[in-house]
């Protein structure tokens, strides 16, 4: 006799199939797209005159100079130095040894050389034109090959110049791949299994990450070659740490939801579909806002700051689908046992529903939550006031940029190869001159305004070829010509970008010169000018953009107000925090110009998903419980979780501080310690203390507001009865948000 299934079995069947299914899709499919994330390389532009727009002065020098056969190489410098020196055989050996790398396909020139030391003649140079048209790094890599396995006897050799802080970048940011996340995933790992004290939940958290991380990978890699974004080693670097931390923050909002769920549901299905409902509002706001706030780096002139926002929001969006559909098919397969071996019961008595029982349920939190709501006045001026007192700081920042040689954190060998140059050849070891493009009939003015200049070696126009100890004329290229000027100091230095913009105005004040400067020291200017218009460009639109996403979200124009106002703060002092960090503790010589603008990008847009978190909550909990009362649910409820959280994206991003970049650790720790004041302090304190001074006004216009005067049983003090079960109905029907 056959034996009809009820629907309840029938419903779980169902309900096993599907969620299976969609975790094969995403183990099967996005799994075996993992493989992309070590082909970025590939794709990866890390050139500094890439990074600038096609605008700049110096780019259209570049442009200009490729007629002139001056474009189509970047040089690298051998320097050659020994324990005395150098006598005619060995500098016959070192010229020798140039004729052979003059051999190599990826020279596009003759190689000048040996040039003796002027201040030290046991130190000579070799300057070698690496050609354009192949890969710098690899170019280089394979000179420092050649110099390893073909040595001249008793001189050391190392490769510097342009073409080696170059090469030496590339290799820097090769770490990417495999140590900075494997550093990312062993600290995300073990705050997790701090929070759950579980050995599976943290797995499934981290599997969800992974596979984000493999989709953004492969979706990247697609369009940074099909040349729909540009992609870097700092972009990729940022697009790995916010996938793993925006996808952890958000399987925890679903995880601690979940959780709750599980206390007022007997069946595992409904208590999934009940969190997914309930967090789905939170976390499309949450990421949406991220996402918009990154695309608004697309109105940025530097091309490495424009190309990042759809780079990492294309992360943000694999980050959303893995943590909303494949951890909730995973919670699904695994049931209550995802928790073990706390595993939560099934539903609880309605008195713990109440406001006490929440309390209850949440000690450390509903200890903070009564501390808020004792004087909500006196606790957010005074940690606004401590705020500001770090914010001072915050003007006396410095991204002014520094020299290549500073961008460094370890010993590279082009860093120890130019301090052997300028031992051998003093201050006067550029190997890159400025070039000034100008008119042909201006010749003699441009290049006596150039020698004029103070921090120039003097100032020759590009000849037309011929034969060695002849004298030829100027090159003209449609009626201009070019003019090499000499510096004194090292072109990757910032004495030589101060001497680019004082040439610029000398040659510009020529009449009719029409002249442009460029070169490697000029490319280093304009991207720091830039980098100045992009931020004052870029943090308006931004605080735009988020408030105008808030407003739908929370049905208030004074809230979003108020978060943008905290969060700026927020934002101001972990600004100052970091100048006092940088000058006075480590002494790091300046900032790179972009990263003021990267660090309010994302504590600005991260920092705002805390407080959606938690004003998202709290503007369910006022709807059923009023104001008062709904804050405080709020910050009791979700305090745990969005603390988690600010640990984990803190984590996250310290783990860039791995890569030896100045760059990346001054990002690291301005994002780090911004999130976890945003996560303890302004969300914790601030924010809450905030709303409940501003009472049920912080919801105006919307219904909210007009939600002022709960019923007696809705009440802080509110015990057992009809409210409480009221609620737990309420949740059972609508998990979501209100309308």
């Amino acid at each position: 006799m056959s034996t009809r299934l009820e629907p309840p079995a029938r419903r779980s069947r169902w309900w096993v199939g599907a969620a299976l299914l969609v975790a094969l899709v995403w183990i099967l499919g996005a799994g075996p797209l993992g493989a992309f994330l070590g082909r970025l390389g590939e794709v990866q532009t890390n050139d500094p005159a890439a990074f600038l727009p096609d605008g700049a002065e110096s780019t259209e020098v570049d442009r200009i100079a490729e007629d002139f056969d001056r474009a189509d190489s970047v040089p690298a410098v051998v320097v050659l130095s020994g324990d005395e020196d150098l006598a005619d055989a060995r500098l016959a050996d070192a010229a020798s040894l140039a004729e052979r790398i003059g051999e190599q396909p990826w020279v596009s020139g003759q190689v000048v050389g040996p040039v003796p030391g002027t201040e030290d003649p046991s130190v000579a140079q070799l300057v070698v034109p690496v050609d354009n048209s192949y890969d710098t790094g690899e170019s280089v890599a394979e000179l420092r090959a050649l110099l390893a396995d073909d040595p001249v006897d008793g001189l050391r050799a190392q490769v510097t110049g342009p073409a080696g802080y170059a090469a030496d970048l590339s290799a820097a940011f090769g770490g990417i791949d495999s140590t900075l996340l494997l550093v990312a995933v062993a600290a995300v790992l073990v705050i997790l299994v701090a929070v759950y004290r579980s050995p599976l939940l943290p797995v499934l958290v981290i599997v969800a990450s992974l596979l984000a991380l493999g989709l953004s990978g492969a979706l990247v890699y697609a369009a940074a070659d099909t040349g729909l974004v540009s992609l870097n080693g700092q972009s990729q670097g940022i697009l790995f740490i916010l996938v793993v931390g925006a996808c952890t923050d958000y399987a925890l909002l679903l995880v601690a939801r979940y959780r709750e769920e599980l206390a007022v549901r007997d069946r595992v299905p409904d208590a999934v579909l009940a969190a997914v409902r309930g967090v789905t509002g939170p976390v499309l706001a949450s990421g949406g806002t991220v996402i918009l706030g990154l695309l608004c780096l697309l109105a940025a002139d530097l091309n490495s700051t424009s190309s990042l926002g759809p780079v990492v929001a294309i992360g943000v969006v694999a980050a959303m689908l893995a943590a909303m559909t494949f951890l909730p098919a995973a919670l699904a397969l695994c049931g209550r046992a995802a928790f073990w071996p706390a595993a939560p019961h099934g539903p609880r008595q309605q008195e713990g529903r109440t406001t006490d029982g929440v309390l209850q349920q949440h000690p450390f939190w509903g200890r903070t939550a009564r501390t808020v709501a004792r004087r909500p006045r006196a606790l957010w001026l005074g940690t606004a006031a401590l705020l500001m007192v770090a914010a001072v700081f915050a003007p006396q920042f410095t991204a002014e940029g520094t020299g290549q040689a500073d961008v460094f954190r370890t010993e590279v060998e082009a860093v120890d190869g130019q301090r052997t140059l300028e031992r051998g050849f003093g201050s006067d070891s550029g190997a890159a001159p400025a070039l000034v493009a100008a008119d042909a009939d201006r010749l003699d003015e441009v290049v006596e305004a150039a020698e004029a200049t103070p921090g120039t070696d003097g100032a020759a126009a590009v000849t037309e070829p011929a034969p060695p100890g002849t004298r030829s004329p100027a090159l003209v290229v449609d009626g201009r010509i070019l003019v090499e000027v000499g510096l004194t100091a090292d072109p990757e230095s910032t004495e030589a970008v101060d001497t680019v913009r004082e040439l610029r105005e000398n040659v510009r004040a020529v009449p009719g010169a029409d002249a442009l400067v460029g070169g490697v020291s000029a490319t280093d200017l304009d991207t720091r000018e830039t980098a100045q218009r992009d931020f004052a460009v870029v943090v308006p639109l931004v605080l735009v953009v988020v408030f105008l996403v808030l407003i739908p979200l929370l049905r208030s124009l004074v809230a979003p107000l108020l978060l943008m106002a905290a969060n700026v703060l927020s934002f101001a002092a972990a600004l100052g925090v970091g100048t006092l960090v940088f000058d006075h503790v480590l002494d790091l010589p300046g900032a790179d110009p972009v990263v003021p603008l990267f660090a309010f990008v994302f504590l600005v847009a991260l920092g705002i998903d805390y407080s959606i978190f938690l004003m998202s909550r709290a503007r369910e909990e006022t709807l059923l419980h009023g104001h008062r009362e709904g804050v405080l649910r709020a910050l009791t409820v979700t305090g745990g979780v969005i603390t988690s959280a600010g640990v984990v994206l803190a984590a996250t991003f310290a783990a860039l501080a791995v890569i030896p970049l100045l760059f990346l650790l001054q990002l690291a720790f301005l994002v780090a310690f911004g999130v976890l004041l945003d996560a303890l302090v302004v969300r914790t304190l601030l924010i809450p203390a905030l709303a409940l001074d501003a009472g049920p006004r912080l919801w105006w216009p919307g219904r909210a507001g007009r939600n002022a005067h709960p019923g007696p049983e809705t009440g802080a003090d509110a015990v057992s009865g009809t409210g409480a079960r009221q609620l737990t109905t309420a949740r059972r029907e609508a998990p979501g948000r209100p309308g």
